[in-house]
């Protein structure tokens, strides 16, 4: 297979996605992951006509009939037993998130009222029947299914998983990841580089890209030997899910990583796409690991991970993505016939959000994602301008 369009190189990845499984865990442990079953209410919500506003509690119909002063018949204080109140002329003093006493179907808030020992007389003349009081069952009835299976567990998730009783909660296994570095030039963050060597970013910044998803990941790095290559990576695609490789993948004289994967019986999916950053990158898969091989710059291997691997992740956990799109700022002009993701600083007005091109030095000008926001996808065409006020897919990681 030569090299293939971004669009080709999208669907292939999708088409060769994995089932990492389901596990159990602990509910608090759940922020960031993808939830694998229903959520169902096991009771009303709320499970009891609570009382929204401190005040009394009064049956409506002696309002209508003109009573005002309405003697003090008990008080229902929140996480106490339902009273009953004997007397339907009478009040009962309640607190917020009470049941409401029994006999009463109208909750006054203290600020209307006036209220002594033994009565509490009302100040105003507009009041409705059933005011104040949360019914039973009106947010979520019983066995009603509150979080679906394949939603991203937020703090929001979180509080109604407690308020079910779900102390443990079924979620998608996450993948068990390496990313690999390779390169003679690379030294690790805390070494002092010498003059023609460089320290090793690619790996944090994958490390850190995968800590979004939830995912932790280890690390290698691999001199660019094509023995030592074979023996560790023969090994590596025994141990994990999934590969990640910077650099190695290109035409250099050193840029083994295609031969050696090739020998140890990976299929190549393709090698190659019609984009700019990230030409050179390789995919391939054995029957129980999948393998993302990005070009070394660090701009490629960023918006390659952004692009690729996580769509493939969200697709093998079972989250749909929304595709997202930025309106462009101004004219720009890219001349090759290639795909472009382009880096982009993003802006809101009016609702609308727009991305204003940034120009960095290249795909290994490392410092110009600081100063972005995200890419804008821009397609394959012989056109070299595309225009302010155009959309485009957008790829954001603020």
């Amino acid at each position: 297979m030569g090299v293939i369009t971004v669009q080709e190189a999208k669907h292939i990845i999708l088409e060769n996605t994995q089932d990492f499984g389901i596990e159990e865990i602990p509910f608090l442990e759940a922020a960031g992951r993808v939830l694998k079953e229903d959520i169902v209410a096991d009771r009303d919500f709320p499970p009891f006509n609570r009382v929204a506003m401190d005040g009394i509690a009064i049956n409506h119909r002696f309002f209508e009939y003109g009573v005002r002063d309405f003697k003090i018949e008990g008080i229902q204080p929140a996480g106490a037993p339902q009273q009953t109140m004997e007397n339907a002329a009478h009040c009962y003093e309640v607190m917020t998130g009470a049941v409401l006493p029994n006999n009463c179907d109208t909750v006054i808030r203290y600020e209307d009222v006036s209220v002594n020992t033994l009565m509490a007389t009302v100040n105003i003349d507009d009041i409705t029947e059933n005011q104040n009081i949360h019914a039973q069952g009106s947010d979520k009835k019983k066995d009603t299914i509150l979080i679906k299976k394949n939603t991203i567990i937020s703090a929001a998730e979180i509080g109604v998983l407690a308020t079910v009783g779900k102390a443990t909660v079924k979620v998608a296994k996450q993948p068990k990841v390496l990313i690999v570095s390779t390169g003679d030039e690379l030294v690790d963050v805390n070494e002092n580089p010498l003059d023609h060597q460089i320290r090793r970013s690619n790996v944090y910044t994958l490390v850190s890209l995968l800590n979004n998803l939830k995912i932790p990941a280890e690390t290698a790095h691999i001199t660019d030997e094509k023995s030592v290559l074979k023996e560790k990576i023969e090994s590596y695609l025994k141990e994990y899910d999934v590969l990640l490789f910077s650099g190695a993948v290109s035409k250099g004289k050193f840029d083994f990583l295609p031969e050696v994967l090739d020998g140890l019986g990976v299929k190549k999916l393709f090698h190659k796409v019609l984009q700019r950053p990230g030409k050179p990158f390789w995919a391939g898969t054995t029957d129980n690991c999948n393998v993302f091989a990005f070009p070394g710059n660090p701009v490629s291997t960023f918006v390659n991970c952004l692009v690729y691997f996580y769509p493939w992740y969200y697709k093998s956990v079972g989250v749909q993505q929304e595709t997202q799109t930025a309106i462009l700022a101004k004219d720009i002009t890219f001349k090759p016939n290639l795909s472009c993701f382009m880096q982009i600083k993003l802006t809101s007005e009016n609702g609308q959000v727009y991305a204003t091109p940034i120009q960095g030095n290249g795909s290994g000008d490392l410092a110009s994602l600081v100063e972005a926001d995200g890419f804008i996808e821009l397609p394959k065409t012989e056109e070299v301008t595309f225009k302010k006020g155009s959309v485009f897919p957008l790829i954001r990681y603020r």
